[in-house]
């Protein structure tokens, strides 16, 4: 069992350590917490112009957004086309196209913003998942070894009363 800790510690570091080096690797990985909120971590870091650009794909990923903005549509063509008599963006609405031309060219790189900052959260927390996973295994192949001891001893000592029995 030993030696699949070993490789396990290896692996995670990818280089070649000596015995004692491994280790205090080992208990260091087994002893101390290593779990994180990468959440937090990664609020603590967005800048202003992060937490816009989150709350405005918000809002754009929405419902209510999709919503309202085709209403908003509807009610300019109804306004442009039938309403007003002497139309602000007659058919075919050119001013219309530019809104939403200018709307689509700054909602694009703001919510491609958010998804790169949403994919560097989840590759953090992918790793963190990784290391608490191998912590919880090294921790589990460490019972496992202490429970095979218990059982080795157990047996010992039932094989002595057993022929300490015989024996009287």
């Amino acid at each position: 069992m030993e030696k699949k800790k070993k490789d396990i510690v290896k692996m995670l570091l990818n280089q070649n350590l000596d015995q004692k080096d491994e280790e205090e690797i080992i208990n260091l990985l087994v002893d101390m917490p290593i779990s994180l909120d990468v959440d937090k971590e990664i609020d603590e870091k967005m800048t202003f112009g992060d937490k816009v650009a989150d709350k405005l794909s918000a809002i754009a990923g929405s419902w209510s957004f999709i919503i309202g903005f085709s209403l908003f549509l509807l009610f300019w063509i109804i306004l442009n086309g039938v309403i007003l008599f002497k139309a602000v963006d007659p058919y075919p609405f050119i001013l219309l196209n530019l809104l939403l031309s200018c709307l689509a060219a700054l909602q694009a790189p703001i919510i491609m913003m958010s998804q790169n900052r949403q994919a560097k959260k989840d590759t953090i927390r992918n790793k963190n998942d990784y290391r608490t996973d191998l912590k919880s295994e090294l921790i589990l192949e460490q019972l496992y070894d202490q429970l095979n001891e218990v059982l080795k001893n157990q047996k010992k000592i039932m094989n002595y009363f057993k022929n300490g029995d015989d024996k009287k």
